[in-house]
């Protein structure tokens, strides 16, 4: 008979492990969000595939906060985060350091994340944008790639914690 696993049987490290072990060469940018749940969703996916940093830009609320944590369950302890009041000012900083800077978003020049080639020997740091507006259209002319993610349905976008978890694992599992 299948039986689900108990926590402790799952064998997860804990916080001061997580901080020690190497991660994945990928950093997340979160552009203006509104949503502290999709905030808290977004450490939560970090932490599972071993995220290197979450910036949190411009109004994007910031831990410590309640709601943030009812969807994060602690990740913002173990992800490594900080906060860019300009977006420019973060994409600059990760270009500077070897990053390429790729934009979820669909624009004239996205390409589908499924044509895309994950290079093992980059780095990367990945926008999520604005619930409404995606990423900022200042940010735009500085980054590098665009990627979107297929849908086939009759909706224009996804919920910006599910796109970052897709994408967040379509880098992963390339990197690691």
């Amino acid at each position: 008979m299948v039986q689900k696993l108990k926590l402790e049987e799952l064998n997860r490290i804990d916080v001061e492990t997580f901080k020690k072990v190497e991660k994945i060469p990928l950093v997340i940018i979160l552009d203006n969000l509104r949503s502290m749940h999709n905030v808290g969703a977004s450490f939560r996916t970090a932490d599972a595939f071993l995220i290197e940093k979450i910036i949190l830009c411009g109004i994007t609320p910031k831990p410590p906060h309640r709601e943030i944590h009812k969807a994060a369950l602690g990740a913002t302890e173990s992800v490594e985060w900080s906060h860019e009041s300009d977006i420019n000012t973060a994409i600059s900083d990760y270009k500077s350091r070897g990053y390429e800077i790729i934009g979820i978003e669909q624009t004239t020049d996205s390409q589908m994340i499924t044509d895309f080639s994950i290079d093992k020997s980059k780095k990367y740091a990945l926008i999520l944008g604005n619930e409404v507006e995606g990423i900022s259209d200042e940010a735009l002319p500085n980054i590098d790639t665009f990627l979107e993610i297929p849908q086939l349905g009759t909706k224009h976008s996804l919920n910006v914690s599910v796109c970052g978890g897709i994408v967040m694992w379509e880098f992963a599992k390339a990197l690691k």
